[in-house]
């Protein structure tokens, strides 16, 4: 095969990979009405949680934050990306 029908054969994968990945997101929110919006709640809740300024946390200081940077930026993260599959239905 050459350059040409290499790229003509991932093309039509990609495609067929779009519907079948459509098809699964249209079956999911189906089966499952109103999950994604329940899953980003409770992350946007826990992203709250670590975000809070109560009972001696300083935003200037991370070393009195309830959650490392790391699980931080994890949720906000997942957040955007459950918003984009939201946005998706």
């Amino acid at each position: 095969m050459d350059r040409q029908d290499t790229a003509a054969v991932q093309t039509a994968d990609t495609k067929i990979l779009q519907k079948v990945n459509g098809s699964l997101r249209e079956a999911f929110a189906a089966k499952y009405p109103g999950q994604v919006e329940h899953c980003l709640r409770l992350t946007m809740e826990r992203l709250q949680a670590g975000l809070d300024k109560r009972d001696g946390v300083d935003v200037a200081d991370p070393d009195t934050w309830r959650m490392a940077t790391q699980e931080l930026q994890e949720l906000a993260h997942a957040a955007w990306l459950l918003n984009e599959i939201r946005r998706g239905f």
